[in-house]
Parts: C-alpha cells; sequence; structure tokens
C-alpha cells in the first residue's frame, strides 16, 4: 500500500466507535486516581500505608502483563484479527473487577478491607491491561495518514475528556442520590462498568482490523523489544512521557487532600466536584482549538506550548491557602485549558513513531510499542500513586480531622511543585523531537523504496538504508540473533557458546536476588502494628523490576541452544547490520 492511497479518510461511524469506548475507560480512571484513596482511607478506613503498597505491587504486576499483552495481541492469528478477541475478553472482565472494587461489603472492615481492595484492585489492572493494549494497538493501523491521524486520536480524546467530566462531577451526585458514599460510588461503579461492555462490543461489530497488517509474520518478543529501543524519535518521545510520569499521579492522587486540608472549604466535596469540572471541562471546552492547531500547524510546536498552562498553574497552585477558593477556580481553568492536547498528541505521533520503526524493520508493531510505551510509563508513575500517600503518613497525616502546618506545607509542595519541575524538563527534552509532516512524508516514500527492492534515505538521519537484499541477513536469523547484544555475539566467537550461557545465568541469578531480598525486605518492613513506610513501596517496585528481569534473561537464556546453528560469519553479517540501523557502519553512507 503506497503512502497517498493510504491517506485515505476515515469514516465518522469508524472514528466514533473506536473513541467511544473511552468515554468509559476515562469514566473509571477517575474514581481511581481521586475517589478510591479517600474512599478507602476515609470511609473504609484501609491505612494510607497499605493503600500505597497495594497500589504498588499491581502497578509492579505490569512489568509483566504488559510486555507479553503487547506481544500477543500482535503475534494473535484469528477470523476476528489481532485485537478484537483480546478486547471481547478483557473489556467485561474488567468492568465486573471495577464494579466490585467500589462495592466492598460493609461487613468487612481492617485487614478485611485491605484484602477485598488488594484483590479487586489489582483484579482490575490486570484485565484493564488485557483490553487497552490492543484498543490502543488498533488506532495506529487505523489509518496511516499524519493529519487523520491528529482528527482520529483527537476525536478519541475528547470521549476522554468528556468522560472524565463526567466522572469528576458524578459521584457526589451518586452519593447524595443514593444515601451514601458506599451506595454512590456503587451505584456509579455499576453504570461506568456496563457502558463500558457495550462500548467495546459496539467497537468489536464496527470497526474492522486491516487484513495486510494482520497477515504479516510477528516478531518475537524480546528481539522486538531490542528493535523498539534503536527507534531514535521513539526514545526522544519516550523520555518526555516518562519525565511527565515521575509525578503524574500527584494530581488526580492529592486534589481531595488539597482541598479538603489546604483550602479548607466549608463543603470540600462539592467544591472538589466543581474543581474537578471546571479543570476538565475547560480541556474539552478547548480540546478542539488544539486538534485545529495540530492540523494547521504541526504537530510538535503545538505539543510544545501545551506545557506552558500546566507548567504555571501547577507552580501557582503552591501559593494557595486557606479559603483561596476563586483563585483557585481561574487556575484551574488556565492549567486545564491544555489538558486535552498532550492526550492526543502524544499517540498521535506515537503512530508517527512506529512508522519510523517499520522503515527499518518492515515490520508493524503497534501493540508492542503501545505495551513498552505502557508499561515504563506505569512504572516511572508507581511512586508518584504511592509515595505521597506515605510521606503523609509519616508527616502526621490523620483522616477526618485538621491537619498540620506542617501536614498542609506536605500537601501543597507535593500538589503544586512537583508537577511543574517535571512538565518543565519535559518540555526541554520535547524540543528534541524529529519528525514534522514532512519527515513522515519521506518516511513513506522510504518504506515504498525498500518494498520495491531500492535503497532509502533515513530522513532524520540522512544516512543510506541498504534494501534488504543488501543485507547479507536473513530476517528470522536476524531477529533470532535480537536476542543477545554485539558484546555477547562477540563473546560466543571468542570464548564459546557456555561463556554465554553463563554470563546469562549471572543475570538470572542477580534477578532473583534481588526478587527475593526486595521481598524480604517488605516482610521486614510491614509490620502489623503499623503502616508500611517508603521502602516498602520502593521494595515492591524493585520485585517487579526483578520478575521483569527474570522472564527477560529466562527467554535469551532458552534461545541459546541455536546459536550452535549460527556460523562467525552470520553473527559478523548481523553485528555489521546492526551497526548500519545506528549509524555508524561503513555501508551507511551520507546522503549526497
Amino acid at each position: 500500500m503506497s503512502y497517498t492511497s493510504s491517506a485515505e479518510k476515515l469514516s465518522l461511524r469508524v472514528k466514533l466507535s473506536y473513541g467511544a469506548p473511552s468515554f468509559a475507560g476515562a469514566g473509571m480512571a477517575i474514581p481511581i486516581a481521586i475517589h478510591l484513596t479517600i474512599f478507602y482511607s476515609d470511609t473504609i478506613l484501609v491505612p494510607l500505608g497499605l493503600i500505597a503498597l497495594v497500589k504498588a505491587v499491581a502497578r509492579a504486576l505490569d512489568a509483566l502483563t504488559d510486555p507479553l499483552m503487547g506481544w500477543a495481541t500482535d503475534s494473535t492469528r484469528s477470523r476476528w484479527g489481532r485485537r478484537r478477541p483480546w478486547i471481547l475478553f478483557g473489556a467485561p472482565a474488567a468492568g465486573l473487577a471495577f464494579y466490585l472494587m467500589f462495592s466492598p461489603p460493609v461487613e468487612l472492615v481492617g485487614a478485611n478491607a485491605a484484602a477485598w481492595f488488594a484483590t479487586t484492585y489489582i483484579c482490575y489492572y490486570l484485565f484493564h491491561t488485557v483490553y487497552i493494549i490492543p484498543h490502543n494497538g488498533l488506532g495506529p493501523e487505523l489509518t496511516l495518514d499524519y493529519n487523520e491521524r491528529s482528527l482520529l486520536f483527537g476525536i478519541r480524546e475528547g470521549f476522554v475528556v468528556f468522560g472524565t467530566l463526567v466522572a469528576a462531577v458524578a459521584p457526589p451526585l451518586f452519593i447524595q442520590a443514593l444515601g451514601g458514599a458506599r451506595e454512590g460510588y456503587s451505584g456509579f461503579a455499576a453504570l461506568l462498568a456496563i457502558l463500558l461492555v457495550g462500548l467495546y462490543l459496539n467497537l468489536v461489530m464496527q470497526v474492522r482490523e486491516r487484513q495486510d497488517f494482520v497477515e504479516r509474520t510477528p516478531n518475537p518478543m524480546v528481539p522486538g523489544l531490542r528493535r523498539v529501543f534503536r527507534n531514535r524519535a521513539f526514545r526522544i518521545l519516550l523520555m518526555v512521557y516518562l519525565t511527565g510520569s515521575i509525578t503524574g499521579a500527584i494530581p488526580g492522587l492529592m486534589m481531595p487532600y488539597f482541598t479538603k486540608y489546604v483550602l479548607q472549604p466549608e463543603n470540600p466535596d462539592t467544591w472538589l466536584a466543581i474543581f474537578l469540572a471546571v479543570y476538565f471541562g475547560s480541556g474539552f471546552l478547548f480540546l478542539p482549538v488544539w486538534i485545529w492547531l495540530a492540523r494547521k500547524f504541526e504537530k510538535k510546536p503545538v505539543w510544545l506550548a501545551s506545557f506552558i498552562p500546566g507548567i504555571t498553574g501547577s507552580a501557582a497552585l503552591f501559593f494557595m491557602g486557606p479559603g483561596d477558593i476563586w483563585p483557585t477556580f481561574f487556575v484551574l481553568i488556565w492549567s486545564g485549558a491544555a489538558f486535552g492536547a498532550g492526550l492526543f498528541l502524544g499517540p498521535s505521533m506515537q503512530a508517527d513513531v512506529i512508522d519510523y520503526d517499520e522503515l527499518y524493520t518492515g515490520k508493524r508493531r503497534e501493540a508492542q510499542y503501545g505495551a513498552l510505551w505502557s508499561i515504563m510509563s506505569k512504572f516511572v508513575v508507581i511512586p508518584s500513586m504511592s509515595i505521597p500517600l506515605a510521606v503523609l503518613a509519616s508527616v502526621g497525616y490523620l483522616p477526618n480531622v485538621p491537619q498540620t502546618d506542617e501536614v498542609r506545607f506536605t500537601i501543597s509542595a507535593i500538589f503544586g511543585l512537583g508537577p511543574a519541575t517535571t512538565a518543565a524538563i519535559a518540555l526541554m527534552l520535547g524540543s528534541m523531537y524529529p519528525i514534522s509532516r514532512k519527515v513522515h512524508e519521506k518516511i513513506w516514500e522510504g518504506i515504498e523504496q525498500l518494498k520495491r527492492g531500492e535503497a532509502a534515505i533515513d530522513p532524520i538521519t540522512g544516512q543510506r538504508i541498504p534494501p534488504f537484499s543488501e543485507r547479507h541477513d536473513d530476517e528470522d536469523q536476524g531477529w533470532y540473533l535480537d536476542h543477545f547484544t554485539t558484546g555477547e555475539l562477540n563473546l560466543v566467537k571468542a570464548r564459546g557458546m557456555m561463556a554465554l550461557r553463563r554470563r546469562i545465568l549471572l543475570l538470572q541469578v542477580g534477578s532473583v536476588v534481588l526478587l527475593v531480598g526486595s521481598a524480604l525486605a517488605i516482610v521486614g518492613e510491614v509490620q502489623l502494628d503499623s503502616e508500611p513506610g517508603i521502602m516498602a513501596v520502593l521494595y515492591v517496585v524493585m520485585m517487579g523490576l526483578s520478575v521483569a528481569g527474570l522472564l527477560f534473561h529466562s527467554i535469551r537464556q532458552r534461545a541459546v541452544g541455536r546459536l550452535s546453528q549460527v556460523d562467525h560469519q552470520a553473527m559478523d553479517d548481523h553485528i555489521q547490520i546492526n551497526r548500519l540501523l545506528k549509524g555508524d557502519g561503513p555501508l551507511a553512507t551520507q546522503a549526497a
């Protein structure tokens, strides 16, 4: 399929069917991000430290589930395609877990309530991964056109912002109508679960996958991850979002505490709903403006401009104190105006980055990119989901009582200065992003040239990319050899296959030692008569990393056996190709 013929416009039905489930998905995200913690800490009376620990455990499990799900959906072959079978299973399961999470039985207290929270929270995120990774992978393949992608993801994020707005203001209304926090959250959760299932069922019925992408040969998981990181544009975009994710959960997590204990209005629940409505409402109203700007002036400059309101608005919130209701109101209008821009520009730019990957690999790997993006962002966001709660507990936070000056200062500093700092750093990193509309067109010209057996030029680096016929590296063998680094292949040539086995075994043992050590540390840190502290959360993160590392190196260890069938010349060819793709091989001559 040529670049020009791939620029066909999607029908409005397809765009709406693809985007509409995000209304329910965002509706679920807001109660989890904003209401869940204070619901369990102040209503169900689960200690903050235990809530933080459970959140860290759930996100650490994503170290396994996200990359596995990305590889699984890219590799699935069925009459329904690569994405839709997983969506059809995952959405109903996630909806049920979400409803149960907000419907703990009244008789559960203490450790039993904490166990209910842990089980439902972990199950929700497990099944959320099952449907959201395929959903995210489906979007970039629906259209390959630079501007049409902005519109597709803009419509989807319109549903996200609208769902966020509804979810922000609805819980207090449900609580009032149904007579209490338990009943209100349970009723709202049931409604969102039903919407999630219905809207995803409509997506499965209305949206068809590209048959030419479905029929392509998938890549193995570990080599696929290695090749993702060779993508220069992806690395830059990922750095920006990882930097923002360091404090990504703080605004939603801390806003209830900021409203209730720093601003101290007479009716904090009502004002929390108003503030959320103002912030997300501003984002919803300005979203069409950002879509228009991105289509007219390119994605990158508009994306960078969208950081400014968030940086200045977050910094301003640090200076708010008791009674500063209306100043906070107007600051949230300002910062919320740019809320939707990053939501649609990020996926749209990521889709362009995936095209750049195809220029080098000849494969479509939307879900694997999306899964890696997701898991790394989730891992980085773990501290902002957990550590602020542990910090509040350590400075003396107690629920439902006036807080000390130290606690109020801590809430303001976490809520305002943290996000402002990371957003400013992300803005500087984002200035290095290299793909424009013209560069994207050149990427697709290069893809078509390589398909015809011709050489192409990398429009970002100016390097010559030879056709696959000149690379002297069988495709299947090349992907297999990417289980190992260039240094490891040189080790095999110099000292034999057993040297590589020993090296990988040491990495496996190191992962096991880190896993066991972190587990023992958690046991020592968590006491029945006290709340888990910051270190317990960090130990959970290390456990997740060690499990992911153990799986990664175990797959590589299993792959070592096939090296006996590969001669040294083939390894030399593969090493040369890797250098070529990095732009430092002798065949990678500069473009004229």
